[in-house]
């Protein structure tokens, strides 16, 4: 196959889950325009859905933890030589890969060195966060700010802190809403009830009862641990909730809902690849965590026109806003507990609640909104080398 005759864009990430849960329609876009889309991340090398996705995927040795410095290094010597395929733009989406990849870019000599945008989902310096660790990452931001083109920042708690830091100049300071969500294939139009029924017996819940989904990794950041507390403290009990997704977490939070007396109103389902039909059929979407960027799991449950309880982790309001669902301060289960039991006993209001975070999503955080907004940047990083190489 000839080598596309358009600008060459390379996506790297620390692992591959990345690559196809967030840019697989990037590059189908890119590509259709003509342009070379590669992909570098740790497991995309076994993974079949990219290969089908990009031009050429690259494995790099990268764990998600900075205490491997032998994968780092080794990243760093593998990012090296495939950035001599000479890409013109290099868009990173994790942080430990960020850092690795804007240094191994600063060493490729300037006339061919490739413009570096970096997509923060969640400076790894935040309000609440511990002091030393604060200032460990603020310190690295900076640095590798002065090796990065644009530094594209998700939430509006970001943007304050980037541009109050000076981690880049304004003029390499993007704000876009996130990474995007399809919400054509996050609809309910094309799910029935029967839909719901059969999504909602797969974890042994009936269809009449109240039921609340918890979506994402089973971690400590996640705080599981305040829905199983809330959930007990419902007047409504016979309300149950299904959490989606795995961890090395779960054992204990099996063993919590067994100690409060819940292990019959709680499913651990694990991961499952279409969460669309149990979602929508579900009261509420419930996130709890302590950090997050641009939470996904409130995107797709608004898109399926689910009011969402989040806790106030950063970017959480601007997704739920006013009138999406409940925002409540993290860790307070009290609150939890009473926004739950809110939602089952006011289903009007619950109903009008997802027409809204709907609206929002399908107003500001359309995929395709998304993709022409990368379009935008892209041209102006390229008309930007392009100066520089003249």
């Amino acid at each position: 196959m000839p080598r596309p005759s358009g600008p060459s864009l390379l996506y790297v990430a620390t692992v591959s889950h990345t690559l196809r849960h967030f840019l697989i329609p990037y590059a189908a876009h890119f590509r259709a325009l003509g342009w070379r889309v590669d992909a570098a991340a740790s497991g995309s090398s076994v993974d079949p859905a990219l290969h089908d996705a990009f031009d050429h995927v690259y494995e790099i040795p990268l764990s998600r933890s900075i205490r491997d410095v032998n994968g780092l290094v080794r990243t760093g010597q593998a990012l090296s030589r495939i950035l001599e395929s000479g890409p013109d733009i290099v868009h990173v989406h994790t942080p430990i890969a960020a850092f690795v990849t804007r240094l191994s870019a600063r060493r490729v000599r300037a006339d061919v060195r490739p413009r570096v945008a970096y997509t923060a989902h969640g400076f790894h310096f935040h309000r609440g966060g511990r002091r030393a660790t604060n200032a460990a990452f603020l310190t690295a931001e900076r640095v590798a700010g002065r090796w990065t083109s644009r530094l594209v920042v998700i939430n509006d708690e970001d943007y304050e802190a980037a541009q109050r830091n000076r981690i880049v100049a304004p003029s390499r300071l993007v704000r876009m809403p996130g990474i995007g969500i399809d919400t054509q294939v996050f609809s309910r139009s094309g799910m029935s009830a029967e839909d719901f029924a059969v999504a909602r017996r797969h974890v042994d819940v009936g269809s009449d009862t109240p039921l609340f989904v918890v979506v994402g990794e089973l971690n400590r950041n996640k705080r599981h641990e305040d829905v199983i507390a809330a959930l007990g403290r419902m007047r409504h009990r016979e309300a149950q909730l299904v959490v989606l997704g795995s961890g090395r977490e779960q054992p204990r939070l099996e063993a919590l809902a067994s100690h409060e007396g819940l292990r019959d109103r709680i499913r651990f389902a694990g991961y499952v690849e279409d969460i669309r039909p149990l979602v929508a059929s579900a009261i509420a979407l419930v996130l709890c965590s302590k950090r997050e960027g641009l939470a996904r799991s409130i995107m797709e449950a608004l898109a399926l026109e689910v009011p969402v309880v989040a806790s106030t982790a950063r970017g959480n309001r601007e997704l739920v806003g006013a009138d999406g669902g409940f925002v409540v301060p993290t860790g307070d289960v009290r609150a939890l507990a009473e926004s739950m039991d809110w939602l089952v006993e006011h289903p009007i209001e619950r109903l009008e609640m997802g027409h809204r975070g709907r609206a929002r999503m399908v107003e500001r955080y359309d995929l395709q909104i998304l993709i022409r907004l990368h379009e935008e940047m892209y041209r102006d990083m390229l008309e930007a080398r392009g100066r520089r190489s003249h």
